[in-house]
């Protein structure tokens, strides 16, 4: 330790052994990243062969890794769950069927939890795909596929704790995940389906009809309605605006907050004296039911409006919404 009322020295500060452990796992990481070949590819084509899911078990820190590789793997299009080997041998083993193939985590590839399993889980039939930092390790020996996540040297400097070894470990799972990802063909709406309560899942699942007004809470007047009843419309609606139709219910025009100002500052005559067709705008934006909400904030943003119509193929109206729509949707 520095002396009482001494600095210590740069090479001894927190920020210095921070630094050093980024330095020393980035190293890992690089060894690590050299040696994905072909046993990469194979542990890869094997979980795209399988009929089931993948079982990720290990045991201590490596079943911390586990559980989150199978969270990735499963979010990502591939469906896998963690087993603690402990549990598992003791009844949790009849959750791996023979059609599972199962990744086993063991740095040591001699975690003994795991081992006892490894009987049970060859004469089932289960394809084994093992990471451990030891190629000669009974685990990666018994392994259909071994992935050497081996590191030069842990960055705890006891050598004790795992620190670079799991770092290497969760890499190589975040490598199977995006590499079956991509194998598999995976798109942003296969993972919104899997994420509905996320931000992403909102933006890429939820639809205007999932969020419209619809029948009679739909603002609308018809053609030869005078403007005083078109704003009766818009107070009793409240979305700011009211459609314009004809008789068959077919889009003509709108007439929105933002026109009342503009009619008011270039019309001297009475409004009661207005009729809504000479001022609505005839040409309005509108949007389809089955767009994503999403493309309905990028239309209010990009057009610098606070409500759309919303119509049918044949120009009628279905349906309304406006941004406080969108807000509550928390689609913005």
């Amino acid at each position: 330790m520095a002396a009482h009322g001494t600095l210590p020295s740069d090479d001894a500060t927190p920020a210095a052994s921070g630094r050093r452990v980024f330095e020393i796992e980035v190293r890992g990481l690089q060894a690590v990243a050299a040696r994905i070949d072909g046993a990469f590819s194979e542990a890869c084509a094997r979980v795209l062969a399988a009929r089931g899911r993948v079982a990720c078990m290990g045991m201590g820190k490596s079943g911390h890794i586990a559980r989150k590789i199978a969270a990735t793997l499963a979010s990502t299009g591939t469906p896998a769950f963690f087993v603690h080997p402990g549990e598992a041998g003791h009844g949790d083993l009849g959750m791996v069927t023979d059609a599972d193939v199962v990744l086993a985590l063991s740095y040591s590839g001699e975690s003994d939890e795991i081992l006892t399993l490894l009987p049970v889980l060859k004469r089932q039939g289960n394809v084994l795909l093992a990471m451990t930092g030891r190629p000669q390790s009974t685990l990666a020996q018994a392994a259909d596929v071994h992935l050497d996540v081996s590191v030069p040297e842990e960055a705890c400097p006891l050598h004790l704790a795992p620190t670079s070894s799991t770092t290497a470990s969760l890499a190589m799972g975040d490598a199977l995940a995006v590499a079956l990802l991509e194998a598999r063909g995976f798109t942003s709406d296969d993972f919104a389906r899997s994420h509905p309560a996320g931000a992403l899942g909102r933006r890429l699942l939820l639809h205007i009809g999932d969020v419209m007004h619809t029948g009679d809470d739909v603002p609308r007047v018809r053609g030869d309605a005078s403007l005083v009843e078109a704003l009766l419309e818009i107070s009793r609606k409240r979305l700011g605006m009211t459609a314009v139709v004809d008789d068959d219910g077919r889009l003509l025009g709108l007439y929105t907050d933002g026109d009342l100002r503009r009619t008011l500052a270039d019309h001297a005559a009475d409004v009661r004296d207005t009729r809504i067709a000479d001022v609505m705008t005839r040409a309005p934006v509108t949007i389809g039911s089955d767009a994503l909400a999403v493309e309905a904030a990028r239309l209010m943003e990009t057009r610098q409006i606070n409500a759309l119509v919303v119509v049918d193929g044949e120009r009628r109206v279905v349906g309304a919404l406006n941004i406080h729509d969108l807000l509550r949707a928390r689609v913005v």
